[in-house]
């Protein structure tokens, strides 16, 4: 009974991860590229964001989670509020204003987050 138990757990794993992130909901047709100050962070799981104002507008940035920006060089510090950074990334499809970010530059240095 355990092992069958254990077994479905195991087969299911994959649909539970993707299910998780839900990136049918950003436009992945058209990338969008925003450069501006930083007016929040959180550098916390399940994934970062950050409170980009840019062109006049302000957007969530979801980034990866933290150990992911950790070990790709984007440490917390490179995200504090005040900084200048440049975002690319797909806009959400029915929340104005959101966008899953794909990479950012921030301190002069490009990090891939997916």
């Amino acid at each position: 009974m355990k092992r069958r138990l254990l077994l479905a757990a195991i087969g299911l794993a994959p649909l539970l991860a993707t299910a998780h992130h839900g990136w049918s909901e950003y436009d992945s047709t058209r990338l969008l590229k925003l450069s501006g100050r930083i007016l929040e962070s959180g550098y916390e799981h399940p994934h970062g964001f950050i409170r980009l104002e840019a062109a006049g507008e302000r957007w969530l940035c979801v980034l990866a989670p933290p150990s992911r920006m950790e070990n790709r060089g984007l440490p917390r510090e490179a995200l504090a509020p005040g900084a200048n950074v440049a975002v690319e990334g797909y806009a959400n499809r029915e929340k104005r204003g959101e966008m899953r970010a794909e990479r950012i530059t921030a301190g002069g240095r490009t990090v891939e987050l997916r």
